[in-house]
């Protein structure tokens, strides 16, 4: 089975510092690999690369069967269409509803009244029920990030791309996270790549990978 990601010897340099050196890593389809390590090693950009969201320096890419280096502004966002992003700023539009936020993400792609019908199931899926039809004004720190997790998940994206999804959650929020996320991988064969301070995570795990020194090893 192709993996959902495959990284040979990538590099990736910013002006003053290395942060990845001849860094590999294999993700399958259905498999939950979670990355960790201290702040500022690469773990975003890790995810960045990953989601064809910045352009590789050294080394060979493949996402869901496509190169990534090299490739034009109409194919990267080809490649994004299939990928849920989940980032540590919810990035919400605060004229729009939970609902509406959520339905951004699949408007296009289905019916509008189907698509409120899905948004709505999604967001009660991580206990937000009472909070459908809210602003993002009324929403807590952690309703939000909720939120955002729904507008990644209801896309049936073929990858997860999460960066400290859990990090502004209580036990019983992130617990609904850790199961939206792992269900998505084990019902539709998605693969999510996940970076986190928070052990919370490696519940769901398949692997749990430590970056340091610009290299992955298994934690």
């Amino acid at each position: 089975m192709m993996p959902t990601i495959l990284a040979r010897d990538i590099g990736f340099s910013y002006e003053t510092s290395s942060v990845l050196r001849s860094l590999s890593l294999a993700v399958a389809p259905g498999e939950v690999a979670v990355v960790t390590g201290a702040s500022g090693v690469g773990k975003t950009t890790l995810l960045t690369l990953c989601g064809a969201l910045r352009s590789l320096q050294h080394g060979e890419l493949r996402v869901l069967g496509r190169d990534l280096k090299g490739l034009g502004i109409a194919q990267q966002c080809e490649i994004r269409s299939l990928i849920g992003f989940i980032f540590q700023s919810h990035n919400l539009i605060d004229a729009l509803t939970a609902r509406q936020n959520v339905m951004m993400s699949v408007l296009g792609h289905a019916q509008l009244e189907l698509s409120g019908r899905q948004a709505a199931d999604q967001l009660v899926t991580l206990g937000l029920a009472a909070k459908v039809d809210a602003f993002p004004e009324d929403l807590s720190g952690g309703e939000k990030q909720r939120v955002a997790v729904a507008r990644a998940l209801i896309r049936k994206p073929r990858l997860i791309l999460a960066d400290e999804p859990t990090a502004s959650l209580d036990d019983l929020s992130a617990g609904l996270v850790k199961e939206a996320i792992a269900t998505a991988a084990r019902t539709t064969s998605c693969a999510a790549l996940v970076v986190t301070h928070d052990p919370r995570l490696f519940e769901i795990a398949d692997r749990v990978l430590r970056l340091e020194n610009g290299n992955l090893s298994e934690a």
